[in-house]
């Protein structure tokens, strides 16, 4: 999982988790379910056309709005591979590690990228590709621990793999 790559989803600053999904569908914490919801509010297209692999990309505050770990799991369940945003709410930031859905912070790439240009992101070194545009971005890299718990799969399921190695 060392290497990401899919088509670019455009999105601008201040999505709230409402957006992500909305507060209708939190009767269900089904992943699936949530997915054929996601970014409803914010472009009802998205689920129906989103393929596995693809990129969200924001703007700033990304995942704003409640703590409800569905925003995260919604976008994982829909089958994107990773968020790059010019910055991530709190709560979101950690919701993402905690279920395994990678996110990179990274306000040139934000700006840069456009909807539908081919991504590609290096999770060790933090290094964006734009291969539509032929730029490179930089983005915070995420430390190793915090690789181990996406490749995991998430907090508990890396907390069940040291618990029984």
């Amino acid at each position: 999982m060392n290497q990401l790559r899919g088509k670019a989803w455009k999105f601008g600053d201040d999505i709230d988790t409402d957006a992500i999904i909305p507060a209708r569908y939190l009767n269900t914490s089904e992943p699936r379910e949530l997915a054929v919801h996601c970014m409803e509010d914010a472009d009802p297209s998205f689920a129906g056309r989103v393929q596995p692999g693809d990129i969200i990309v924001a703007g700033k505050n990304f995942g704003c709005g409640s703590s409800r770990e569905h925003a995260p799991i919604a976008i994982k369940a829909a089958g994107v591979s990773c968020v790059i945003a010019a910055s991530f709410a709190r709560i979101f930031y950690r919701n993402a590690f905690n279920i395994g859905l990678p996110i990179f912070e990274s306000p040139e790439a934000a700006a840069k990228i456009q909807e539908g240009d081919e991504v590609a992101v290096d999770v060790e070194s933090g290094t964006i590709t734009n291969l539509t545009r032929h730029e490179q971005y930089r983005a915070t890299p995420v430390p190793p621990f915090m690789q181990e718990i996406i490749a995991a799969g998430g907090l508990i399921n890396y907390v069940a793999r040291r618990l029984n190695g």
